[in-house]
């Protein structure tokens, strides 16, 4: 009977204890989801008697034991010289003749007599816990082949014990040093070096939003995520459409994926990979295909499942098979432990001076001193509070990152060494930063700006912000009217998830088109048409993963929508149409090729006018396609659109006709199509307008302009306008009584509520049903329904 060996076919999480978390994990999964059709690296693991066997044996106890109590638990002083010292010790030692027998007799006979090639990965007994991952603190060697190797790679695991960055994370969660054994897992070799490899999580990272799965992947071995060396690709699933059967990849976005880490020649030892570059063509593609993506996710919700918790793991593509293989799975650290009762919220206050920009991690704002650093060897120049700028970040900086208040990075992704421990830490962080390094000054004072969205700010000097902290324990909705949400951002959706709301009450498509997509419809429908030379440039680069260009509309814009839609499924999400005017439009790639120059834009050729246009017909049949995907395709039946400036009820009929030509019959498939209440005529002729309609939202800011004849671009008249005056409030209430007749739904859209609690009641004592905020003004909107204040104001 073998002593040390435990192979995964025995092994379930109550044998963590003996093999650590790691093979525990792997030991669970082979064991238990293997036969659900998970592809899990056959394997067994060393457990933690033979590391115990081998201290005992080389009477280290003693010596490490002296070494952990002359450590400076102050400021770590000596942490890097105590760390040295305690691996030169383990690689000191020999390994006993019957654990070394044990270990290459079960890999022999596993593995074609010794002559595959196996991963041998580190496991500690405090590793992959719930609230202690210790990812990275360990070490794992790759390609290793043949038995005096692989005993080498087990000492260098055992040693691995002592690295600098796990003695101080066992210092930062309280483990004593003599309490965590290490195990090893000799595993069957993907060969994803020829393939692809990457990680994922069974929740979005950032905000904790769990109704997806994050991939990120890369070509060759996985190590270039982790180290944040480049840009991988990323995607996001919808769980709940995934499991229905749709189409449920949500955002896709190609990274540059600059290099790929391969197998270098073999050595007598250990073997060793090389970075190079990658090859054009790999780089314009995606690493997984839109199946695969999609099996990905169905294996990540199994295992999700399994263990009834949020997961992070890691997955391979063997380039040989071309099977999908997950590699490894751990509890989720950060968004896993517990549900956050507050919303915590930051505004800039000012308008910086920007330096440079990246992908956001968090969503704080803090300031501090640029510290520019090369190595961790440098840790002894930080101060607390400064704020770290650095090419990249490896386990080895994980004691320094404790003293920041921020970390940017000129490289790396979302699931990047740096971006994992930033999260953890709870600081900010921006990665990806390009040139950071060569930007920003050492010393130099700086504001880091996460707080709006995905791409993180980067500006100079001290600047002001809000932090605004609210209780979210008893925090209740009123039942009507609904409290929705005003959104344009698909990279703030998540977040604003966990704001308390009955939906979207205004999708803006004009962002996503503007941000997302970036080039004008028409230029992709008529390419020939474009003039300019660095217009058509900047339009193939957007669209190089597309053959197809106009699919690059429909795909961007639909993503776009898809991730809003998600975020707030299965609550209703009302998307306006385009409403950019003639002057916006031209601002878009290869604009001004497509647009008429106009004197007044703000009443001239926009919404509803555009799309029945020979002008723009043909973008207007982008934009449905797209909705169509969105609904039809992706499953996301809670979107309904709406119709902008519809000026006339024959202009309402057209668009109608027009959107069932290309796919979008009001009434199929729960389609409901609205219309903006905007221009006076919408509210004088409700009753036609009624009869193509399924309902209204109110626009108080063009309904104001177009009541007072005021252009509300104009600086000169701005003090006149006024959503509160006389002539604007009675076509309002006029407009939500004819509704409320008409049994159709009614709602508004406007800053008045935002800034009126009286304007706010008065919509409410008229009986509308619904009101959307700006995400900045939700709470204040949402507690002034319910204080239930008078009305305070009149028609007069």
């Amino acid at each position: 009977m073998e002593k040390y060996i435990k192979y995964f076919s025995e092994i379930n999480m109550a044998d963590l204890p003996l093999v650590g978390g790691k093979n525990a994990s792997l030991g669970e999964m082979f064991t238990s989801l293997t036969p659900k059709g998970i592809l899990v690296p056959k394997g067994f693991a060393i457990t933690v008697n033979a590391f115990q066997d081998f201290i005992a044996y080389n009477n280290l106890e003693h010596q490490i034991g002296v070494l952990m109590k002359d450590l400076d638990k102050a400021d770590y002083h000596n942490l890097e010289a105590i760390g040295k010292h305690a691996r030169m010790l383990m690689m000191s030692g020999r390994i006993p003749a019957d654990l070394s027998l044990e270990i290459t007799t079960a890999y022999e006979n596993m593995f074609e007599d010794g002559m595959e090639e196996v991963a041998v990965r580190s496991s500690a007994t405090a590793e992959d816990l719930p609230d202690a991952s210790f990812a990275g603190q360990h070490e794992s060697f790759l390609n290793v082949k043949g038995s005096f190797a692989l005993l080498y790679a087990v000492r260098k695991c055992f040693a691995s014990l002592y690295t600098d960055r796990a003695i101080k994370y066992r210092e930062d969660k309280g483990f004593k040093h003599d309490k965590v054994f290490l195990s090893v897992g000799v595993q069957e070799m993907i060969r994803s070096d020829i393939g692809c490899s990457g990680v994922g999580f069974t929740l979005e990272p950032e905000s904790g939003f769990r109704n997806v799965v994050h991939i990120a992947g890369v070509w060759g071995l996985g190590e270039n995520i982790v180290k944040g060396t480049v840009t991988p690709d990323e995607f996001l699933v919808f769980k709940p459409t995934l499991e229905k059967g749709f189409k449920s990849i949500i955002q896709k976005n190609l990274g540059s994926k600059s290099k790929m880490m391969v197998y270098a020649e073999l050595d007598d030892e250990v073997n060793e990979v090389v970075n190079q570059d990658t090859p054009p063509e790999l780089c314009n593609r995606f690493v997984l295909e839109d199946r695969e993506i999609e099996k990905l996710a169905r294996w990540a919700l199994m295992i999700e499942r399994h263990y009834k918790r949020p997961m992070d793991f890691e997955w391979a593509k063997d380039g040989i098979g071309h099977q999908l293989y997950i590699i490894q799975a751990r509890p989720e650290t950060i968004h896993g432990r517990v549900e956050t009762p507050q919303l915590i919220t930051y505004q800039l206050n000012e308008k910086g001076v920007g330096i440079c920009r990246g992908e956001a991690i968090g969503s704080k704002i803090v300031c501090g001193r640029a510290r520019l650093l090369s190595s961790p060897a440098e840790a002894v120049k930080l101060k607390p509070g400064d704020i770290l700028i650095t090419d990249t970040t490896s386990p080895d900086w994980d004691p320094v990152l404790k003293k920041v208040a921020g970390v940017i990075t000129n490289t790396g992704g979302r699931t990047s060494h740096a971006a994992i421990i930033a999260r953890e830490l709870d600081v900010a962080a921006i990665v990806g930063a390009g040139n950071a390094t060569g930007r920003i000054k050492d010393g130099e004072t700086i504001t880091l700006n996460c707080a709006e969205g995905k791409t993180g700010y980067v500006l100079q000097g001290a600047l002001k912000w809000n932090k605004t902290v609210t209780d979210l324990v008893d925090f209740q909705l009123p039942e009507t009217p609904k409290a929705q949400l005003i959104v344009a951002d698909p990279e703030k959706a998540f977040t604003l998830s966990f704001y308390p709301n009955h939906g979207v009450g205004l999708l803006r498509m004009e962002f996503l088109i503007s941000n997302w997509v970036q080039v004008h419809p028409m230029a992709l429908v008529n390419p020939e048409a474009v003039t300019k030379e660095a217009d058509k440039m900047k339009i193939a680069a957007l669209t190089r993963a597309y053959t197809d260009k106009p699919a690059y509309f429909v795909n961007k814009l639909s993503q776009g929508v898809a991730m809003i839609a998600a975020a707030f499924y299965p609550k209703e999400v009302i998307v306006r149409m385009s409403d950019f005017k003639s002057n916006e439009y031209a601002g878009l790639i290869a604009g001004e090729d497509f647009e008429p120059r106009e004197e007044n834009p703000m009443i001239g050729f926009r919404g509803a006018s555009r799309y029945y246009h020979e002008r723009y017909k043909a973008g207007f049949e982008l934009e449905c396609r797209a909705m169509k995907v969105v609904r039809d395709e992706m499953g996301f039946t809670n979107v309904k659109l709406m119709i902008p400036f519809c000026r006339t009820v024959e202009e309402g009929a057209k668009v109608v006709q027009l959107m069932e030509q290309f796919g979008l019959k009001r009434g199929e498939n729960g389609l409901e199509i609205l219309v903006m209440a905007e221009i006076p005529s919408n509210v004088l002729l409700a009753d036609d307008f009624a009869k193509l309609f399924d309902g209204f939202s109110i626009g108080s800011n063009d309904l104001t302009q177009l009541t007072l004849g005021i252009d509300r671009d104009s600086a000169l008249i701005a003090d006149l306008f006024d959503e509160q005056n006389a002539a604007s409030k009675q076509l309002i209430v006029q407009m939500i009584q004819k509704a409320n007749a008409l049994g159709k739904k009614v709602g508004l859209c406007g800053q008045a509520p935002s800034d009126s609690a009286s304007f706010t009641r008065l919509l409410v004592d008229t009986g509308i049903d619904s009101i959307s905020f700006n995400p900045d003004a939700l709470i204040k909107g949402i507690t002034n329904l319910r204080l239930g204040q008078p009305l305070g104001c009149s028609l007069k």
